[in-house]
């Protein structure tokens, strides 16, 4: 009986994946507990798991979920430029109803936990 070819090796795989270095610290950080996923909900209804520290501020959830977004189109090919100042001008980030207003401000002290979700929601003209 002829030994099968070994399956693929999961160093490989990630090879493959073109996965940052980043990408590989934050799932370390998850598996230690170190970092939370929070999910944030698209205006389209996707949505997009983010990995953070666990007391990071709204603005470090901003650019984890910039860095998200650009390393998927970069690798989909899609659009390569979106207007990160137009969307934040355009959008809040809400949790439960309460808009994350204080970019300074702990997730935590919104009450953000793992798991939880974040929604986009279009700003009202004033």
């Amino acid at each position: 009986m002829a030994a099968e070819e070994p399956a693929e090796e999961p160093a490989e795989e990630l090879a493959h994946a073109e996965v940052t270095a980043e990408e590989i610290g934050s799932q370390v950080a998850l598996e230690y507990g170190q970092a939370m996923t929070v999910r944030v909900c698209k205006a389209d209804g996707e949505t997009v798991p983010v990995v953070v520290v666990q007391n990071a501020s709204v603005l470090e959830l901003k650019k984890a979920l910039r860095r998200h977004i650009q390393l998927r189109q970069a690798r989909q090919g899609g659009v390569q430029h979106l207007s990160w100042k137009y969307i934040w001008r355009t959008y809040h980030l809400t949790f439960n109803g309460e808009k994350l207003a204080d970019d300074r401000k702990k997730l935590r002290e919104y009450g953000i936990r793992n798991r939880d979700e974040v929604s986009f929601i279009k700003k009202l003209r004033k």
